[in-house]
């Protein structure tokens, strides 16, 4: 049988019916959550209570987080350009990068690579090499990430603390012991050990923020368009822009041709 271009094991049409991993869709409505659906979207089965409440936990740690991130600043300011709603959320979305959003699938990385190896040897290595290690440190929380600790609470009460979560804690020991300072486990590294426990793949770890943070942005999207005038979002140059560029000139001679 010739091989198709396009292959698929997620969702099909069968008899005019539309399946999603093998279950009509039309069962899944009214009767599967929002986050059992995605887990089963995602994983290709349907989760356990103890799955959905994990995955519950992350979402919600991840849903909102101010309205100074990239994304958020991106998504209300193109909006403010007098686009829709959908355009501004886009725009949001493309704000995410390894500062913002992308250190969750290279924490997740970082932890499925290097679990069954030394901790102290791990950071010794990345330290030495000048690496940063993704998923600690964070602008605001010196302490602790009170999201992280609320995470790994979770997965200690319904059983998903194992060898990942261990293994990402001893490595914030271990950074402050060589650094002499703390930079704590952050959103990032905590969702990345316990989704590792629920055996995803790092390369999903993007998605898992995107999923989480989307409808914090179409909140402030939203926002904007409904409670701030179009442009609204302009930088005053007199008190917020400082220009380094050349003084006035004048063009020179031999440019001009008019």
């Amino acid at each position: 049988m010739e091989r198709k271009k396009w292959r698929t094991t997620i969702s099909w049409h069968f008899d005019g019916e539309a399946y999603v991993r093998g279950y009509k869709l039309k069962d899944l409505i009214g009767n599967l959550s929002f986050t059992e659906a995605i887990y089963l979207v995602l994983k290709g089965e349907l989760p356990s209570e103890k799955e959905k409440k994990m995955l519950d936990a992350v979402f919600v740690a991840t849903v909102e987080h101010s309205i100074a991130p990239p994304s958020v600043i991106a998504g209300r300011a193109v909006a403010s350009g007098g686009n829709s709603l959908h355009v501004g959320v886009g725009a949001g979305v493309l704000a995410f990068g390894e500062a913002h959003g992308g250190a969750l699938e290279g924490a997740m990385r970082f932890i499925q690579e290097n679990v069954e190896k030394d901790p102290s040897e791990v950071v010794k290595r990345y330290l030495d090499e000048g690496k940063r290690i993704p998923g600690y440190g964070h602008r605001y929380y010196k302490d602790y990430d009170p999201r992280s600790k609320r995470i790994m609470e979770i997965a200690k009460e319904i059983g998903f603390f194992g060898r990942y979560c261990q293994f990402a804690l001893e490595v914030e020991k271990e950074i402050e012991r060589v650094k002499g300072k703390k930079l704590v486990m952050n959103v990032d590294g905590a969702i990345a050990a316990v989704v590792s426990e629920m055996g995803f793949d790092w390369r999903l770890g993007k998605g898992f923020f995107i999923i989480g943070r989307i409808p914090g942005i179409v909140a402030h999207v939203y926002e904007e368009l409904t409670t701030e005038k179009p442009f609204s979002k302009r930088l005053d140059e007199e008190k917020e822009v400082e220009y380094l560029g050349e003084k006035p000139r004048e063009l020179p001679e031999s440019y001009k041709r008019n």
